[in-house]
Parts: structure tokens; C-alpha cells; sequence
């Protein structure tokens, strides 16, 4: 019985995230960028490495459609990077709801990030996860109250952080 049940569930979160990206296209499209299905498969089976990777579970549609919306009119996303960026950016999120307790709404999370990544950042994820989201996470476990405050600011000259980082490489278990 539990077999015939995940494959159907499964089944039916995928259709309807494809029927939500369809949707989303006819926005993100006077942007220069759409999401194929095929796309769209490959998003949801990194966003599935991302929950098992980060040891989250996630019912109904989750995140993926909230971030391709709120990342679509960015100027540092291209047709060409565009499944890469979200699929960096699902995980990204995933990573920093741990890191963060949860104290942080889905929504609060991804405005956030949104605006680094747009100003702070210029488009740099590894930016936006290791110093901007790395403070948030670094203020909410030290108990302060205003956690998205920057003004404790590390000038970028002094930042140091890996492009390898292991924790952001699921890349290869997702690939076909």
C-alpha cells in the first residue's frame, strides 16, 4: 500500500507544480526567461536531494514557486543560468532554514534573500550564503532580535569562503 501511495502523491505535487510554473512563465517571460518541463524536472529533483540533504521534509509545492517568482525579474539571472540559479537558490534556502532554527518564515527568507542577491550580492549566491545569510544565521543563534540587520557588516575585503563548499554539491546526484 505505502508503494502506491508515494508514487501518486508524488505524481500529483509534480503535475501541479508544473501546472503553477506555467503559469509563472507568462510573468517570467517578459524577462527573457521560461522553464521547460523538462526544467521544471530538474528542479524538483534537486529541490528533493536539497530536503534529503538537509534532512527536511516538505509537504505540498513548497518553495519552488515562490522563489522562480520573486527571482524572475532579476537582473543577474539569464535564460542560461536560470535552472542553475534556482536550483542554487532552492538549496541555498534549505540549507539557511536549518541554519536559521526556522525562526525565519519561508516568505521573510526568500524576500531577504531576494534583495541581497539583487543589491548586496550582485547576483553572487556564494556572497549571499556565506556573508549576508551567514550573519542572519550567526545573529539568530547569538539571540539578537533585529537578525537582518547588517550593520556589524563584514567589508567584502576581509570575507573568505570556499566555491567548493561540500555542502552546496549535490550537483552531480541530481544530474541525468
Amino acid at each position: 500500500m505505502k508503494e502506491f501511495l508515494v508514487p501518486f502523491s508524488d505524481s500529483f505535487l509534480v503535475k501541479q507544480i508544473m501546472d503553477d510554473v506555467q503559469k509563472i512563465n507568462a510573468k517570467t517571460e517578459q524577462y527573457g526567461l521560461k522553464l521547460s518541463e523538462k526544467d521544471v524536472d530538474m528542479i524538483i529533483a534537486h529541490k528533493s536531494a536539497s530536503l534529503r540533504n538537509n534532512g527536511r521534509v516538505e509537504f505540498g509545492p513548497g518553495v519552488i514557486t515562490k522563489i522562480i517568482s520573486a527571482f524572475s525579474d532579476s537582473p543577474y539571472i539569464l535564460q542560461e543560468n536560470y535552472v542553475e540559479t534556482i536550483n542554487d537558490l532552492i538549496e541555498t534556502f534549505y540549507y539557511y532554514k536549518n541554519e536559521t532554527l526556522d525562526k525565519i518564515s519561508d516568505d521573510a527568507l526568500i524576500d531577504f534573500m531576494k534583495k541581497s542577491f539583487d543589491n548586496r550580492c550582485q547576483g553572487n549566491i556564494d556572497f549571499l550564503r556565506h556573508k549576508y545569510l551567514g550573519k542572519v544565521a550567526q545573529n539568530i543563534k547569538y539571540g539578537k532580535q533585529d537578525y537582518f540587520n547588517m550593520d556589524e557588516d563584514i567589508e567584502p575585503d576581509n570575507i573568505e569562503f570556499e566555491v567548493e563548499d561540500k555542502e552546496f554539491e549535490i550537483k552531480n546526484e541530481v544530474k541525468k
